[in-house]
């Protein structure tokens, strides 16, 4: 429990002096809390001796009033000490992840982590920002209160102090047991509670397709499996901590009646006085509570040992390197023969294998190059390395002569504006999802944007314009707007390089002429890496990629192609017939 602590520490940084200093203030608390209890012995000895007067009764009322608003006050400052700076704490953790997630290659969210993101986010940093921060402080009061108890113990009789301390042990290797037990199941409990997560997510964001392929009952079937999953590991959990629990509070039930038969036994005997025995009674249904209570708190940090693994192991995921310090904005014009775009024998692989394998093809500035293709054949992976969602395994991919890895990475996004078919549009004004681009911009300049991508007119038909707040994803706007939403994204951004997914691959008719024309104005003069579906809209591209496999096995112009008559040909084929 010791290392549990220790890791809780760790992940307090700026604040740990704060949390340490709350260590003395709870010690001075942990003292407080047992002071009127002494105090009043104090006050029952003297009167049974008959040495009470006047003046003890008031300055013995003063101390315990004191004692009491002392405990009060030193609380409040232990709170405000490290409960508060608990929720800093995570505050700052959860920019901190934000800022590491926005820096992880793309695979790692297209990777089953989903549900581990979300986990720790709405889970485990509420977990321990909630129960466990402000328990630390409470920990140490309820040792020094313990050990107080105790050694009041042994100021009444000897025999008292270790009887106390001999079922003060009892009650340390019951605790650990029970703590040994709850770690283990923390764990199973925790990734259960992950996989419940990921289905949830899974269903929400499919339950279209669910709904649409008559698949509900299957699909809810496997939701319902997990949250049987989650229940039945629950339920064991309660089963293997309820024995250790119930052997808890029956070492505080036994070891309460042991105390009081020794003291009744010691004063039947003549062996503690009146006074004493009195005291015995007083503190005895105090006397363990305190290391009871320890160990019901410590019960709740065996949860927060598996959280602080999931944490740290989304804080452990490789970041995407951006060591690079060229800018590539400084680079006003190209050198003679230089391309603005070159993939130099790339090679790339999500796992081992490679997906990719020496792929090599130049672009030049102002030019359309076009990748066709099988599906899975590798466009969209040799698309998605331009903009380094991932890093290419060997080989280089160069913008303007330079390596991206030695472009920092806020410069390359600079320089590309991107359109895919899946458009995802944030819960917010239409005003702010287009302004993404250019936060900087003004209102004439994302209404122009919005006129150039062809969605000016619909904007303006909504409840509020372009102050509509719109759903989550663009759930509230049909495909084709939410495209055109997406391009005026990038016409305001106006980046020099495109790379497009043919937008128009699955919208309806009346919106494809309008999203034609909205990729028409947001094109003009740009280097463009289009991923063809269509064949006919690339019938004049400067250059056109066939890719297979992982390869470019024809390249060439739409002319050349067909007159070589191989894959290119027959794709253009099928689809003209």
């Amino acid at each position: 429990m010791i290392k549990i602590l220790h890791r809780l520490i760790g992940i307090t940084g700026k604040y740990k002096g704060r949390i340490r200093a709350s260590y003395l203030t709870s010690f001075i608390k942990g003292i407080m809390m047992k002071a009127p209890l002494i105090l009043c012995f104090f006050v029952i000895s003297f009167f049974m001796q008959g040495k009470m007067d006047y003046d003890k009764c008031l300055y013995f009322g003063i101390a315990i009033a004191g004692s009491v608003i002392l405990e009060a006050v030193f609380e409040h400052i232990t709170n405000i000490l490290q409960s508060a700076a608990g929720y800093m704490v995570f505050a700052d953790m959860r920019i901190r992840l934000g800022d590491h997630l926005r820096k992880l290659p793309m695979g790692y969210f297209t990777e089953g982590n989903i549900g581990k993101i979300s986990a720790v986010l709405s889970t485990d940093m509420v977990f321990i920002e909630e129960n466990c921060m402000g328990v630390l402080s409470e920990l140490v009061s309820f040792i020094i209160s313990q050990g107080l108890m105790v050694v009041m113990m042994f100021v009444l009789d000897i025999r008292l102090g270790l009887m106390a301390l001999l079922i003060t042990l009892v009650f340390i290797i019951v605790g650990n047991l029970m703590l040994k037990t709850t770690l283990k199941h923390s764990k199973i409990k925790q990734e259960d509670s992950e996989s419940l997560t990921e289905e949830v997510l899974d269903f929400a964001e499919g339950i279209g397709i669910i709904k649409s392929y008559n698949m509900l009952g299957e699909r809810s079937k496997k939701l319902t499996d997990e949250f049987e999953k989650s229940c039945k590991e629950s339920i064991e959990f309660e089963i293997a901590y309820s024995p250790w629990a119930r052997a808890l509070y029956l070492t505080f039930g036994i070891g309460t009646s042991l105390m009081l038969a020794l003291a009744g036994f010691l004063f039947g005997d003549g062996m503690l006085s009146g006074e004493y025995m009195l005291g015995v009674v007083l503190f005895l249904f105090d006397l363990f509570i305190s290391i009871k209570s320890y160990y019901g708190q410590m019960a709740r940090l065996t949860v927060t040992s598996a959280s602080l693994d999931r944490i740290e192991e989304v804080f452990a995921a490789g970041e995407l390197k951006d060591e690079g310090k060229m800018n590539l904005q400084e680079i006003k014009t190209l050198n003679d023969g230089i391309p603005e775009i070159e993939y130099d024998r790339v090679n790339f692989g999500y796992t081992e294998k490679n997906v990719l394998n020496d792929v090599s093809f130049k672009v030049k500035q102002g030019e359309m190059t076009a990748l066709v293709g099988p599906s899975g054949g590798g466009k969209s992976t040799i698309a998605s390395l331009l903009a380094r969602f991932w890093d290419v395994k060997d080989g280089r991919i160069l913008v303007k002569g330079e390596d991206i890895r030695n472009v920092s990475l806020g410069s390359l996004m600079d320089q590309i504006s991107m359109v895919f078919q899946r458009v995802y549009l944030f819960q917010d004004t239409v005003y702010n999802n287009i302004a993404i681009g250019r936060p900087d911009a003004t209102r004439d300049e994302v209404e122009e944007a919005a006129k150039k991508a062809r969605c000016y007119d619909f904007i303006m038909q909504l409840p509020e314009g372009f102050d509509t707040v719109i759903g989550e994803g663009g759930a509230s706007l049909s495909g084709g707007e939410g495209q055109r939403i997406s391009i005026a994204r990038c016409i305001l951004k106006d980046a020099p390089i495109v790379i497009l997914d043919e937008a128009t691959a699955s919208v309806d008719a009346d919106n494809e002429r309008a999203i034609q024309e909205a990729i028409s104005e947001l094109c003009k003069s740009k280097t463009l890496l289009v991923i063809a579906h269509r064949l006919k809209t690339i019938k004049d591209a400067d250059q056109i990629l066939v890719v297979k496999d992982g390869k470019i096995i024809e390249r060439g112009d739409h002319t050349k192609l067909m007159k070589m008559n191989g894959t290119y040909a027959h794709m253009v084929s099928l689809q003209t017939v």
